[in-house]
């Protein structure tokens, strides 16, 4: 199987907080809890705290077996991509079985919004790390920030979060996203950082907008504030706030993913999903590439009406 016909499975990929990660995609594009407005994937289309099998376990583990004898061996499988991974209802088999394939550790990328349901909680028992976030510290900024599903109201995100980290054995690394003007201000900082104390977080990871946000007001906090801001929560903290990756030195697959994608924006030019789309990539993929194609300078990023197009810079 060609990594062109993958449907599931992506990468490797350069990941600034997981090395080398091999992505696993468990929802279509945009299935998410949340409709967060500092989304780089853009606005939610299908919000919903329905559990159900969106994508065939099996499928996933077929797709798996044929990336893992890649050398070098990447750092984390990891469990995110279009949506909210914890939306399928067999995650927790999913991981048991590549547990059993693999000693490479299990990462799961959360928003954190469905630990409140016990099933969930124990989907997620076997992974090696557990990476949720908290944006909020009351349920105003949560609905402001994260808009999340009417199922979810921020003292259920909360307790749920607090519940699995009673439970869990693996690690935990707590994101909390900064948007300047909005979740910036100390005292609303300290609300979060009373919040994480309560889940003894292995660590807190400290992020801000670095690509196109679903909304244009969503924007990124100084790197200086983020210092000074991760100085009010307990433990070990860090600011990851994204600088430009290098290009995957993965496979010339990799290589031609990103040739295939600038000369389709020398055409025209394209949203995430439709250079996804168009190229039978992962969302998550392209904007790896995207990320290449930017800090050299051959591709920008523009905002029309409530979408991000991206385009070819075209030199005189």
């Amino acid at each position: 199987m060609s990594t062109r016909a993958m449907r599931y499975v992506y990468g490797p990929v350069p990941s600034r907080r997981l090395g080398r990660s091999l992505g696993i995609d468990l929802v279509p594009f945009k299935t998410c809890s949340y409709d967060c407005l500092y989304c780089q994937l853009g606005r939610t289309t299908n919000k919903t705290t329905e559990l159900k099998e969106y994508v065939p376990v099996d499928g996933v583990l077929d797709e798996l077996a044929t990336r893992l004898p890649l050398e070098p061996a990447p750092d984390f499988i990891g469990l995110a991509g279009s949506g909210e991974p914890t939306l399928h209802a067999r995650i927790g088999d999913l991981i048991a079985r590549i547990k059993k394939v693999t000693s490479i550790p299990v990462a799961v990328l959360t928003n954190g919004s469905m630990l409140w349901m016990p099933e969930v909680r124990a989907g997620l028992e076997r992974a090696d790390l557990v990476l949720p976030s908290l944006d909020a510290g009351d349920q105003k900024t949560f609905e402001r920030v994260n808009r999340p599903h009417q199922d979810i109201s921020f003292d259920r995100m909360t307790e749920g979060l607090i519940a699995f980290a009673e439970g869990y054995r693996g690690a935990i690394w707590l994101e909390v996203f900064v948007l300047a003007g909005i979740t910036d201000v100390p005292d609303g900082i300290r609300k979060i950082a009373a919040i994480a104390k309560r889940i003894h977080p292995t660590r807190v990871q400290l992020n801000t907008v670095s690509r196109p946000p679903a909304e244009d007001y969503a924007l990124a906090a100084p790197a200086e504030m983020l210092e000074q801001l991760g100085r009010l929560f307990p433990g070990f903290t860090e600011v990851i706030a994204e600088s430009r990756q290098a290009e995957s030195r993965d496979s010339t697959a990799s290589r031609n993913a990103g040739d295939d994608i600038l000369a389709l924006l020398t055409r025209r030019p394209c949203t995430v999903e439709g250079i996804a789309t168009g190229l039978g990539l992962r969302p998550s993929e392209v904007i790896t590439h995207l990320d290449v194609l930017c800090s050299r300078g051959d591709v920008r990023p523009e905002r029309r009406a409530n979408a991000v197009f991206y385009e070819r810079v075209r030199t005189p």
